[in-house]
């Protein structure tokens, strides 16, 4: 309010109670200019109105609060005029301050600053909730999480509309203020890993969180390995699902992803499209994907390894090919392949950051132009060129995008051991590889679960996929409460009772 001035008591000619704090936060209010604040005539003398332009619904304020205000005579009547809920009425500096960076709308009157209201309206300019984008699927829902935090538990709550499913809110970021929400179902989910997510929240010391990815960062049980231990997913269906196995969400405001925890490995490989088909279809795409991992990961460095130092390993009907391909190359197979690998990263990460239209074509032509030219400037032979384009799209079968970056990321240090020691850098590279996903833990649950430890019930739902009937029970790393999905037995007799009948 710019030309304030100090509002005094008449009686005493003193400061009312608290006036020296509230005109401070008046102060420090005027001086953006989008704040406003004017006078508004009602029956009991003159109201003071101020707010936000950018962050409050100009339509709101015009059509429900200053017509019903002109009667206002007490600021404790305001809950009964103004058609509008969650009306605050306060004096704590801090809850106004609060209120007005969150889209509420102070009144309060002129000669009695001990009492503020403050009027919710704030702005809708978020988007329209749309079909996702990284976690496309042909068949299932087409719905995506959304920026705003009430949107996206809408659309978790639509999915799961039971009194048990809780939230807690926590706000993270002495800058930011961000909003966190943590879901879980009351009766199912283990106390134990809500406790464990809340406290890792509540104790985090940072000035901004923009979005999920930096709690994925920070909250995780090691923050040094190259592999997520928390699923990032924007389909509110996977969370609902997450949720009704016993697990714990997380929603941020601001973010189009939601976090799932605990997890393990095996999740990462799992696309949520699987369980709207048939059971034999989806475990077929899940053994694709994962045998499309392992060639993506060890097949340029076999082929550095073979041409370095294993020769006899190359069978006798490919030997005239590869000496072929390779006699005009002169370099060593490590250096043409590091030169085919970089350039496939350099063109991922072109198509990523240009525009999609334009991304797409860079992405095809310049696939097609540098690897022809490299070729036919003998930098590197036809053979390792298909390799590389087969290793890279293998690389992109996997659902959750962080653990395709991983992929891409890991295969660097394989190559490196192939050239120094052949196969058995890659045998040592890959036991190092699994001394550390041993070693990884989600929420503390083990990340190579159910595979180790051994669960069996859980191997019906991870590699493969077995029909429905035969997941009755929760996944035992969510350690839920009640474990029981459904009484399979009791299933089986209804169902040969109406076959009977």
């Amino acid at each position: 309010m710019k030309g304030w001035k100090t509002i005094r008591n008449k009686d005493n000619g003193k400061d009312q109670q608290g006036e020296e704090p509230f005109q401070d936060l008046l102060q420090q209010l005027v001086n953006s200019d989008d704040f406003i604040q004017f006078t508004y005539k009602s029956a009991a003398g003159l109201l003071c109105i101020g707010y936000y332009t950018s962050l409050i619904d100009g339509k709101t304020l015009h059509q429900d609060i200053l017509p019903n205000i002109k009667s206002l005579e007490i600021i404790h009547h305001l809950h009964s005029l103004i058609p509008i809920e969650n009306i605050i009425v306060t004096s704590d500096v801090a809850k106004i301050k609060d209120g007005l960076l969150n889209g509420h709308i102070m009144v309060f009157f002129t000669n009695d600053i001990g009492q503020i209201g403050l009027v919710r309206a704030p702005v809708d300019n978020t988007r329209e909730v749309s079909i996702p984008e990284v976690e496309f699927s042909v068949v299932g829902p087409k719905e995506s999480f959304v920026e705003s935090l009430d949107k996206n538990l809408n659309l978790v709550r639509k999915r799961l509309p039971l009194p048990e499913l809780k939230t807690i809110e926590i706000v993270i970021g002495t800058i930011s203020k961000t909003k966190v929400s943590v879901l879980y179902i009351d009766g199912i989910v283990n106390k134990e890993n809500v406790q464990t997510v809340t406290q890792r929240l509540s104790d985090l010391e940072i000035d901004q969180v923009n979005d999920s990815s930096y709690l994925t960062q920070l909250i995780q049980d090691n923050q040094n390995s190259p592999f997520p231990q928390l699923i990032d997913t924007e389909r509110p269906d996977r969370i609902a699902s997450a949720l009704g196995e016993g697990k714990v969400a997380i929603l941020v405001d601001g973010a189009p992803h939601g976090l799932i925890a605990p997890t393990n490995l095996f999740e990462f490989f799992v696309a949520y499209e699987d369980y709207f088909l048939n059971w034999a279809v989806a475990t077929f795409f899940r053994l694709v994907r994962f045998f499309a991992v392992l060639f993506s990961i060890l097949i340029t460095p076999i082929y550095v390894a073979v041409l370095t130092y294993h020769y006899e390993l190359i069978p006798k009907d490919l030997v005239s090919t590869l000496v072929t391909s390779r006699n005009p190359i002169p370099l060593p197979p490590i250096m043409e392949s590091l030169i085919l690998e970089l350039a496939i990263e350099l063109l991922r990460e072109a198509g990523a950051r240009l525009p999609t239209k334009v991304g797409q074509t860079i992405g095809i032509v310049g696939g097609i132009v540098i690897g022809t030219a490299s070729v036919e400037a003998g930098l590197t032979s036809n053979v390792l060129l298909i390799i590389v384009a087969l290793a890279a799209l293998a690389s992109f079968t996997t659902p959750v995008y962080q653990m395709g970056n991983t992929i891409r990321l890991i295969r660097f240090p394989f190559l490196l051991m192939a050239h120094y020691i052949g196969l058995v850098g890659v045998a040592v590279s890959f036991i190092f590889l699994l001394i550390h996903l041993l070693r990884l833990s989600s929420l503390g649950r083990p990340f190579l679960e159910p595979v180790y430890p051994l669960r069996l019930q859980g191997l019906m739902d991870s590699i493969i996929r077995l029909p429905i009937p035969f997941q009755s029970k929760r996944p035992a790393q969510s350690q839920a409460e009640d474990d029981r999905k459904f009484n399979a037995m009791k299933a089986k007799r209804i169902k040969d009772t109406k076959k009977n009948d």
